[in-house]
């Protein structure tokens, strides 16, 4: 989903006199959505998106995108069929259509087109994947390619046996180890023996629902969005749709080998000679030094810190938290500030006021909005350990929240006349 800023609609556009707590929350949706959630979005430099299932509570989403190798998908073969041991999928090429692929695998294109949520004759994307709804002819040397398994192998193998014919198996005692030359391996021995090997883990099979996207599909598994539109043939545009399967990467378990370094080992007594001390030889001399001068004797110098008065701030808001400022106030592109300090930091009350609302992110992050005189708004998001609730009344500098733990550890803080955001920098700046 791609997110482009805009300017609030007229509709949106409220008269300072209309600032009441009776409509605050209902048009404080609206207020987050055009402000918030865009300042939010350019403080980071990595993909956002907005879930639209929920509602304005849960919509804005500032997690860090995952970060996870995955394995390469595995080839499919001649036909374009991948087998998995519990389900199979076919791999769209270049210019096909549901019903190209359908008379490729030899399934009913309606029935294709039926399970994965589209038409017959819509247009895929190279490497697009089909969910199959049954299964076809496996992948053999015939058809190009080796059926993709995990640890299922010898539960596959044991349901073909019993549906076989008892009769029919026969078992032979083999001679024992070196008695005999082992014979060289034949062609039908090497497929087998490749057929059987694990190739592949079997990835996740998930169907898209209503309102979901790339972006929060790849975190919901922790694997990278890139890494799932490769896997699924998804474009530059990661377009998805509902009722579509998309297979989940796996994980890439295999770390290279780091060679292992190994400090030479001496003997006692070998190896460079260790010098011996002076003192040991020959002792130094005592010496005795006497002091230039005499210490001054103390004198009574007054404590000034503890008559020094306590520093009053003359600005109109207080910083809200005690750290540095990593991205300053740009219309349109970030609407307030980003402050990193420590996890854990106390995040105050900028201004005496009343807490309007409480909301939080599609992660459960809190947001909350303090109203003060003047029509003015403060807002702080990205947060976490909120220790006020709505309408509770606050005074400058009390705690009403902390830094989050981890990687995100900011404030993103704003400033609002009315509805509309302002550069906070003033507000905060001695007069």
């Amino acid at each position: 989903m791609i997110l482009q800023s805009r300017p609030t609609p007229r509709a949106m556009q409220l008269r300072p006199s209309t600032l009441s707590p009776s409509n605050l929350s209902r048009t404080f949706r609206a207020l987050m959505l055009t402000g918030t959630a865009i300042g939010l979005l350019a403080a980071c430099d990595r993909p956002l998106d907005f879930d639209m299932r929920g509602n304005f509570g849960n919509t804005l989403d500032t997690a860090e995108a995952a970060r996870q190798p995955v394995a390469n998908r595995p080839a499919p073969d001649a036909r374009g069929v991948i087998s998995y041991p519990n389900y199979q999928v076919a791999v769209a090429r270049r210019g096909d259509t549901v019903t190209d692929v359908a008379s490729r695998i030899g399934v009913d294109a309606n029935e294709l087109a039926r399970f994965n949520g589209v038409r017959p004759a819509d247009p895929l994307r190279p490497d697009e994947v089909l969910a199959l709804p049954r299964r076809v002819a496996e992948p053999s040397p015939t058809t190009g390619g080796m059926m993709q398994s995990g640890t299922d192998i010898t539960s596959l193998a044991s349901s073909a046996i019993d549906r076989s014919d008892a009769a029919a198996v026969s078992t032979t005692t083999l001679p024992p180890a070196g008695s005999m030359i082992q014979p060289a391996a034949t062609p039908a021995a090497t497929t087998t023996a490749a057929a059987t090997q694990p190739r592949a883990a079997e990835p996740i099979r998930h169907q898209v629902k209503r309102g979901e996207t790339a972006f929060t599909i790849s975190r919901l598994y922790n694997v990278t969005v890139r890494s799932l539109a490769e896997w699924n043939g998804l474009g530059a545009e990661y377009t998805i749709r509902e009722g579509q399967y998309l297979l989940i990467p796996v994980a890439d378990t295999a770390a290279p080998a780091r060679p292992v370094q190994t400090a030479a080992v001496t003997s006692p007594g070998t190896g460079s000679p260790t010098p011996v001390p002076p003192s040991a030889a020959r002792p130094l001399p005592a010496e005795t030094t006497q002091p230039a001068a005499a210490a001054p004797p103390p004198t009574n110098a007054p404590n000034l810190g503890a008559t020094q008065s306590a520093p009053t701030s003359t600005s109109q808001l207080a910083m809200p938290v005690q750290g540095t400022i990593i991205r300053d106030y740009q219309k349109g592109k970030n609407d307030g500030l980003d402050i990193q300090a420590t996890s854990g930091t106390a995040i105050m009350a900028a201004e005496a006021g009343t807490v309007a609302a409480i909301t939080a992110s599609a992660d459960q992050i809190p947001i909350i909005v303090i109203r003060h005189p003047d029509n003015l708004l403060t807002v702080y998001a990205n947060v976490e350990g909120a220790v006020v609730k709505k309408d509770d009344k606050v005074t400058r500098g009390q705690k009403i929240a902390q830094i989050r733990a981890g990687t995100s550890n900011y404030l993103h803080f704003e400033v609002r006349k009315g509805f509309d955001s302002v550069d906070p920098t003033p507000y905060l700046a001695r007069r």
